[in-house]
């Protein structure tokens, strides 16, 4: 069962991103305050959820969600700025997109830069643990799927509207066949297998 909060008196924004292993697309994240009483049984980390389950939550959170916000970092900027600190600063701009300002943002994973002067705490696994990270956690998932589905769109080669942009063996053939695209991340090790894996 997923805890309603980390502290009942603060009003509290999840924050979750989705995106970070891919070679191709932008990072997005998300960033979500729940009301207090909120309960779903079926609100969990998007990774466990079916697509129909996810864009179901969405609705939900989206109408129920006291404020919710998304933010975009894109490709460009990912290389510019690497992967780790284009996650927190689309994170940023989810939480500089809330309604309202919260009292503490709650951080799925074990690392995060600072926002403003607002107190955080990270949670590994926290899309597990927290409602609000995975409800965050799911419309991160699913606004980055859209994109990415719309990408597929102008380019179909590389398998966007099933990998995402995830380095399958589909997109890599793809990128050594066709080269990349204007939505590639160039810092990335494109090719290669041995990708680095990301602590997610």
């Amino acid at each position: 069962m997923l805890l309603p909060y980390l502290n009942e008196n603060l009003i509290e924004a999840g924050c979750d991103e989705a995106g970070r292993g891919c070679l191709a697309g932008a990072v997005y994240a998300a960033a979500v305050i729940l009301p207090k009483d909120f309960k779903n049984e079926l609100l969990n980390d998007s990774k466990q959820l079916t697509e129909k389950q996810r864009y179901a939550l969405r609705e939900i959170v989206e109408k129920e969600a006291l404020a919710w916000a998304v933010g975009i970092v894109s490709p460009e900027e990912i290389d510019k700025i690497n992967i780790l600190n284009a996650s927190f600063l689309a994170m940023h701009r989810a939480v500089d997109s809330l309604q309202f300002r919260p009292q503490h943002l709650l951080i799925d994973g074990n690392r995060f830069k600072k926002y403003q002067d607002l107190p955080h705490t990270t949670i590994i696994k926290g899309d597990g643990k927290y409602l609000s990270i995975a409800a965050a956690s799911i419309l991160a998932k699913t606004y980055r799927d859209d994109y990415m589905n719309r990408l597929h769109e102008e380019f179909p080669y590389y398998d966007w509207n099933k990998n995402k942009g995830y380095p399958t063996k589909k997109h890599r053939m793809a990128i050594a066949e066709r080269g990349t695209t204007p939505y590639h991340r160039m810092t990335f090790n494109l090719l290669s297998h041995r990708q680095l894996s990301l602590d997610f």
